[in-house]
């Protein structure tokens, strides 16, 4: 036989490894898992109606009150505490103006002026120019809080942020917000049944570092109208290591009104 004519052996035919279909098998597998949790999740992620039913009801209570607030003027004591160090509480006339926001009159007479050397006077306006600045920052933050915004309440629960946390012995619902004004920032609601009125509100907040954590727990009552009022507001912001009493009294409907 001539070398050229040499018998070429046939290739073996190659047969699908039964491993590809099992791969396959396993990414369709996946697939539809993935699906039905994506599912699941936006089910989950609806708001319940029951969320639904209270959070109506909290937005009523609080948009009646506030036409109801307008008709008063109170007084504001004011009792802020430094580093475990009292200083004197400080009173305002309060009443809101034509633009809806609160204007405060000051009652009590200005503070005296620092005592000591030049040094020591410039350092304590100083001082006390920043926690000014400070204060006004952190008002402005709570403003947002309280009274609560019902578009801002609305934002959270179409998001999924809210949750009710009934306590059938007081009758009263926790409605709990996260993320209300500000990422990892949680309001909640103490809201009756009863009376339809919210009854203590808590803030877990913070200024513009997280770290610089601010708390605020809010009482309410009722004037004899039954117009619901912040009785009493503790503001305590650690990193500064300022707590602020804020009591309310002495409430009065004003001429015209």
């Amino acid at each position: 036989m001539n070398s050229s004519q040499a018998i070429i052996p046939s290739q073996p035919t190659v047969h699908p490894s039964p491993r590809v279909g099992g791969k396959a098998t396993l990414l369709t597998a996946a697939v539809m898992l993935a699906s039905v949790l994506s599912v699941t999740a936006i089910a989950i992620a609806q708001p319940s109606p029951a969320v639904q039913q209270k959070l109506a009801a909290i937005k009523q209570s609080i948009a009646e009150n506030q036409a109801k607030l307008r008709q008063y003027q109170w007084t504001e004591t004011r009792q802020l505490t430094l580093n475990g160090d009292a200083k004197p509480p400080s009173q305002f006339l309060c009443q809101y103006g034509p633009s809806g926001t609160v204007q405060k009159t000051p009652m009590s007479p200005p503070p005296p002026p620092p005592s000591g050397g030049r040094v020591k006077q410039r350092i304590i306006e100083k001082k006390t120019a920043e926690m000014k600045d400070y204060m006004g920052q952190v008002q402005t933050l709570l403003a947002l809080y309280v009274p609560p915004n019902p578009q801002k309440m609305q934002e959270a629960f179409g998001a999924g942020k809210v949750s009710l946390n009934p306590s059938p012995d007081s009758g009263t619902t926790n409605m709990v917000f996260k993320d209300y004004a500000q990422p990892g920032d949680q309001m909640t609601l103490t809201f009756s049944s009863a009376t339809k009125k919210i009854v203590q509100l808590n803030v877990n907040t913070y200024m513009d570092n997280p770290q610089d954590t601010v708390t605020l727990a809010v009482q309410f009552a009722s004037l004899p109208d039954s117009t619901n009022y912040v009785a009493q507001s503790v503001l305590n912001a650690t990193a500064k290591k300022l707590v602020v009493t804020t009591t309310n009294s002495n409430y009065q409907r004003v001429m015209g009104q």
